[in-house]
């Protein structure tokens, strides 16, 4: 029988992204779920059918901690519509994804995941896509310079630039990272 207090369940997910990030995939145990958790032994078995349900909750969860609250919407819509706009929204942006080092890290391990797990590799493209086409959708509708190509490939970009930062930070300083930020959206998104 799986458990539905959702609070619990969501504490539960957010340790496992927590355990993927520290010890990846294989470290993903219902027992270390519930060590990380602080939860009594077994407690993680009672709310996830399957250790691949664990691994696809997890990958759904990450996606809903990454999105901008409210307010950085609201801040973004009211920017002006220019590439140095631009270009201060995609360092916010990479600052945010970059901010929560563990959930990106722990995306990194579900996707190398998804390549054995069908499930997993679903919920992920299904997902990845949909959040493309959030973004472009949402970059046509604000009047912001570029199309939708520019923002995948700006997605692309960002998202090694993302990699790089988390997984081998010396490689480039925080003012080289700035600066390719810059160029990216400058070298990307034409002017209109």
């Amino acid at each position: 029988m799986v458990r539905r207090n959702d609070q619990r369940r969501a504490a539960l997910v957010d340790a496992a992204i927590e355990v993927l990030a520290r010890e990846g995939a294989r470290g993903l145990t219902f027992r270390a779920v519930d060590a990380e958790a602080a939860v009594p032994v077994g407690t993680a078995s009672n709310y996830f059918a399957s250790r691949d349900d664990l691994f696809t909750q997890a990958g759904a969860r990450v996606y809903e901690r990454l999105q901008p609250d409210e307010a950085t919407i609201a801040r973004q819509r009211a920017a002006g519509r220019d590439r140095e706009t631009y270009t201060v929204l995609m360092r916010e942006l990479v600052g945010r994804v970059a901010g929560f080092r563990t959930g990106y890290l722990a995306l990194l391990e579900l996707r190398l995941e998804a390549t054995r797990r069908p499930d997993l590799r679903k919920v992920l493209t299904e997902r990845v896509r949909a959040d493309v086409d959030a973004n472009v959708a949402y970059h046509e509708a604000s009047g912001l310079p570029g199309d939708a190509m520019a923002v995948k490939l700006l997605i692309l970009t960002l998202n090694w630039l993302i990699v790089e930062q988390l997984t081998l930070p010396d490689v480039f300083t925080e003012a080289e990272r700035e600066q390719l930020v810059a160029a990216a959206v400058e070298r990307i998104v034409t002017a209109e």
